[in-house]
């Protein structure tokens, strides 16, 4: 699927104000992430956050990690209103994560729930590494391939979501593996209509690019009954937190 980043911030923008009460799993996945991070090493002079968002995992990263300089990153200048309530100072940089070009190198990289929408996962892990400083770390969740199956059986839509297998083989390459973890979270629904609301409100609409119909949601919901005895939506996040190869 061709990825749009004008696409995906348009959906996110739309959908800030209500992502937070909607995003169970990116907040589960936020907590880990922090916390392993943590186990790994607690203190870091430098720390780059990708894809910031609405500050779910700035938030617990403020809370577990300790650090003298954060700089943050998103594709919209409307976080900064989330993070201006977590942090008291911090830089930040409005761009395409893929296209980043800080002035200085970092210590922790770390991102959630985002990896996924790279069109190109061994490029983006090959520049991150020169902007690591020597044995930096870089820490990030994405998904597996088994991610919203229900929603690929249904509409046949998906990202090139990569397995724990491939993710092993491209971070290797440039870094050494310290953990990853495969999860499952299976959220469940009332109805069909109230799944596509929650896609909707945590900014997953961005996966298609014409807006949806009266004509497609009511055939999304017939299909999906029709598939499925129960309504649920199938999350499989993995947690990986890897050091730099000098």
């Amino acid at each position: 699927m061709q990825i749009n980043p004008k696409l995906i911030k348009t959906h996110f923008e739309k959908s800030m104000e209500k992502y937070d009460e909607n995003a169970i799993v990116q907040k589960f996945m936020a907590e880990i992430l922090a916390s392993e991070t943590a186990s790994v090493k607690n203190s870091f002079e430098k720390i780059l956050e990708l894809g910031c968002g609405t500050g779910l995992l700035t938030r617990c990263i403020n809370e577990k990690i300790k650090y003298k300089s954060y700089t943050a990153n998103d594709l919209t200048d409307r976080s900064k209103r989330y993070l201006d309530k977590i942090l008291k100072k911090y830089d930040y940089i409005c761009a395409n994560a893929a296209k980043i070009n800080p002035n200085t190198s970092y210590d922790l990289i770390i991102s959630n729930a985002m990896f996924q929408w790279f069109k190109n996962l061994d490029e983006v892990l090959t520049k991150y590494k020169k902007m690591l400083n020597n044995d930096g770390i870089l820490a990030f969740t994405t998904f597996s391939p088994e991610n919203f199956q229900e929603l690929k059986a249904v509409t046949g839509l998906t990202l090139d979501y990569k397995s724990q297998e491939e993710l092993c083989a491209i971070v290797e390459k440039n870094y050494r593996i310290l953990k990853i973890e495969s999860y499952k979270k299976v959220l469940e629904f009332k109805t069909p209509l109230e799944l596509l609301y929650h896609m909707k409100n945590t900014g997953v609409n961005s996966l298609e690019n014409h807006r949806w119909t009266f004509a497609d949601v009511k055939e999304f919901c017939e299909t999906y009954t029709k598939t499925y005895a129960k309504t649920t939506l199938t999350y499989t996040p993995i947690l990986v937190i890897a050091q730099k190869l000098n």
